[in-house]
């Protein structure tokens, strides 16, 4: 129940933020696809995540995530995370950043990774993002994923 939750009010953060987007940074929300690998397994995953980016001037940012990922496999739970990101503004569309967080769910363990993200017109962007999650009792795990989003 603890669980759930840390994860609506993350939520409900993340569904707010639009009216901070005017001035300062941006909202997100973006489906995601990957593969993720470690300790003999290898499945697909899918995904989903909101979060807000706040500008700290005109090349670096920091941000906040909350997300729902699903690996594909029969029995498997949706495991949620929230995070946090930082990074540099490359050209006039591009992040390139470094994440860090903590998964919940039936693993919960923090994680590490670094992604790219490129707007494709004023509001879509496509992204690419590694993560390495450090799983104490079991091995860790290594995803890749691109996703697809709308910043508003």
């Amino acid at each position: 129940m603890k669980k759930f939750a840390v994860a609506a009010a993350l939520l409900s953060a993340v569904v707010a933020t639009p009216a901070l987007a005017a001035d300062g940074g941006e909202a997100r929300v973006e489906v995601r696809g990957g593969y993720i690998w470690g300790n003999g397994a290898d499945e697909a995953t899918l995904g989903i995540a909101g979060g807000y980016d706040y500008d700290l001037g005109t090349n670096t940012f920091v941000g906040a995530e909350i997300a729902g990922d699903k690996v594909l496999v029969d029995g498997a739970n949706v495991q949620f995370s929230a995070g946090g990101r930082a990074g540099a503004k490359v050209g006039t569309a591009g992040k390139a950043y470094v994440n860090a967080g903590y998964t919940f769910g039936d693993i919960d363990d923090p994680y590490v990774g670094a992604g790219y993200e490129h707007k494709i017109g004023q509001n879509l962007y496509g992204k690419v993002e590694y993560r390495h999650q450090f799983i104490n009792n079991f091995g860790d795990f290594d995803t890749v994923a691109v996703g697809l989003g709308m910043a508003f």
